[in-house]
């Protein structure tokens, strides 16, 4: 693996220079802005429970793993920009089945194991050199959206069993879906408008998906106390 191929495959690249993606470099502020939220409303509610920090914390290096690959833009930024989304994706599902699911320690165990294959085997498809260029990009119909597969699923089965139960914290993550559904759109279609949007819309993706985190922290920090007192 040659750490230092370059990476070419959204539309606001057009050169090997550093800020050749400013859009999509800088609206990774969004995750900061969405960890600030999370922890703002962790403190205020005194919650010290280690997992809802992790969480926070891995939204904060989402903010800066993502920068990191759309200014190196290379393949150890892309590992950056991987491994912290899809940590925050795996732990999340854990601790929401945990305190919001009502599963037992041993069964959130039972499913970690499942979680910390399929992660894995995600980032190991992404680094395996796979649609480093646009071209292979453009062949795809998707634009690479497909890796984002399993966290629709768990999205969609999470909305509909907290939906289902009538939980309070139901209508965050049918908020947190929605706001995925539109933001993927917008990741997908990048690489066929750059003829009439040069900059792309990947750029949109960040400023939703920085939504999406926010939304699902909120979720999780103004819920954790009614679940554990059930």
């Amino acid at each position: 693996m040659d750490w230092l191929q370059a990476v070419d495959i959204y539309c606001e690249r057009t050169s090997a220079l550093f800020w050749a993606e400013p859009f999509n470099a800088w609206s990774n502020v969004s995750f900061l802005l969405a960890a600030l939220w999370g922890l703002a409303e962790a403190r205020k509610r005194g919650l010290t429970r280690p997992e809802i920090w992790m969480l926070i914390g891995l939204a904060a290096l989402i903010s800066v793993g993502s920068f990191l690959f759309h200014t190196y833009a290379n393949r150890w930024s892309e590992l950056a920009d991987t491994l912290p989304i899809w940590t925050f994706v795996g732990v999340y599902v854990l601790v929401a089945m945990w305190h919001l699911g009502g599963m037992s320690v041993a069964q959130v165990l039972r499913v970690a194991a499942i979680v910390a294959v399929a992660v894995g085997l995600i980032i190991w498809l992404l680094a395996s050199g796979e649609g480093a260029d646009a071209a292979a990009h453009a062949a795809d119909p998707l634009n690479g959206s497909g890796q984002y597969a399993p966290a629709v699923l768990a999205l969609i089965v999470l909305s509909g069993i907290m939906v289902w139960r009538r939980h309070p914290a139901s209508p965050w993550v049918v908020m947190a879906t929605v706001t995925f559904f539109v933001s993927l759109a917008f990741r997908t279609i990048d690489a066929s408008v750059c003829a009439s949007v040069p900059v792309g819309t990947h750029f949109v993706w960040h400023l939703l998906n920085g939504l999406l985190v926010g939304l699902l922290l909120q979720m999780l920090i103004r819920n954790v106390p009614s679940a554990q007192a059930r």
